[in-house]
């Protein structure tokens, strides 16, 4: 029996899964190697495996592609999670703010920062990207970007100054090279 997994996105996003003439939905589908039934209503969306014989992962990276595009990342950044080393991370404000307007407004505003520069430094230093969208924080990237990306996340939402988010982004950073530099002299 083929496996069919449901991921729920929000209504207004569901013109960008789909894209001009069906252009992004079918991509997805020729890339996973699944068929995606996509409910314009509800927001609704299901994966089913084209064929019993594929690769059973190609469902979940589907899932995770439509779920970066439900979060607000375009198709061409969320196409980014076909590469095997590239993963999803979604923080869900109210968790952690709780339900508060005023208070979501507020971590939001200190996420994205004047004209997104915040939002813009963190992906620039990290490598991540990030999508700050309804009440969630969605970043993609390796796993090494993410932990940076979503440390300074937490540290902003926690009340870190923005100065001090930025120098240990800029740590990290240096870190990552020093990483990278290893691995190249081994």
């Amino acid at each position: 029996m083929a496996q069919v997994l449901k991921v729920r996105i929000p209504i207004e996003r569901v013109g960008v899964l789909i894209g001009p003439k069906g252009t992004v939905k079918e991509r997805i589908e020729k890339a996973c190697n699944v068929d995606l039934i996509v409910n314009g209503e509800t927001g609704e969306v299901e994966i089913s495996c084209k064929d019993t014989s594929g690769d059973p992962s190609s469902i979940l990276k589907a899932q995770s592609i439509v779920s970066a595009i439900g979060r607000g990342f375009s198709p061409k950044k969320s196409f980014r999670l076909m590469d095997e080393e590239v993963m999803l991370d979604i923080l869900n404000l109210r968790d952690i703010i709780g339900r508060s307007k005023a208070d979501m407004a507020r971590i939001k505003g200190r996420l994205i920062g004047k004209k997104g520069k915040t939002r813009k430094i963190i992906e620039e230093t990290s490598g991540a990207d990030v999508s700050i969208y309804g009440h969630t924080v969605a970043l993609l990237g390796r796993l090494e970007e993410l932990e940076a990306a979503r440390e300074a996340v937490r540290m902003l939402i926690a009340g870190s100054q923005h100065a001090t988010v930025y120098r240990f982004l800029g740590r990290k950073r240096q870190e990552i090279k020093r990483e990278k530099l290893k691995l190249w002299e081994e």
